[in-house]
């Protein structure tokens, strides 16, 4: 299992938020690509990025720190957050981002994300934010009555690389990732199912490991809270 470090972008700096809202922010650092350098420095096989502006505005607005991050670091990086047409998809993949993450639009036009999988296989990954059982989109601003088992199976013939599943409510709570409905998730599709909200213990990355279908899982509150060693935690899942 994959253990994938977070660096959620807001304003240029490093910050967590607390259940998707943006005014529970707390700002972690201001050197997006030193903290990348960091998460790299300490093993980590790729980073994850997440333009939180840009997901609310549906286009990039951290573009020079998610730019400044791929000129510093060799490991690959996937990016969510305003991601909404064949452009940017172009865009950032030129720039050296090794996956895109699609998320409003999945839900919205998911026709993009058949064609953006297509013309860049391994690339493209959708990114599936829900609330008891129901996706969320634009931020996590807009609850929608699609429910996330349905919306993944719906692109189980698209060629999609991973499928980025984050329960909302554990989100930067520190109450541990919602670890049956992420692996009732996993055994519903074959596509690789990643992790993500709550991480926030060397047990839970164990416990999402030991499902035996969970492909990866995303942490970063507790990265840069200290509550999991970044360096210790990639050995231990090696092992």
């Amino acid at each position: 299992m994959i253990l994938y470090p977070a660096i959620d972008l807001k304003d240029g700096q490093c910050v967590r938020l607390l259940r998707g809202e943006m005014e529970a922010a707390t700002v972690f650092g201001d050197d997006p690509a030193a903290q990348a350098a960091a998460f790299e420095s300490a093993g980590c096989e790729w980073v994850h990025l997440v333009d939180l502006n840009g997901a609310f505005a549906g286009q990039p607005v951290n573009a020079a720190a998610v730019e400044a991050i791929l000129n510093r670091v060799k490991v690959p990086c996937q990016l969510g957050g305003g991601i909404r047409d064949m452009a940017t998809i172009e865009n950032w993949l030129s720039k050296g981002l090794s996956r895109v993450i699609l998320g409003t639009v999945a839900v919205e036009n998911p026709a993009l994300v058949r064609q953006a999988a297509r013309a860049f296989p391994g690339k493209v990954a959708v990114g599936i934010d829900a609330r008891n059982g129901r996706v969320a989109t634009k931020g996590w601003a807009n609850e929608t009555d699609v429910m996330a088992t349905d919306l993944a199976r719906s692109f189980e013939d698209a060629g999609v690389a991973a499928i980025i599943y984050t329960d909302i409510d554990r989100d930067g709570a520190m109450q541990g990732p919602n670890i049956a409905a992420t692996e009732s998730l996993a055994r519903a599709v074959s596509i690789p199912v990643i992790a993500s909200g709550g991480v926030s213990s060397m047990a839970d990355l164990t416990a999402l490991r030991d499902t035996g279908v969970i492909a990866g899982a995303i942490s970063g509150r507790a990265l840069y809270d200290g509550a999991i060693d970044l360096s210790s935690a990639l050995k231990a899942l090696k092992l």
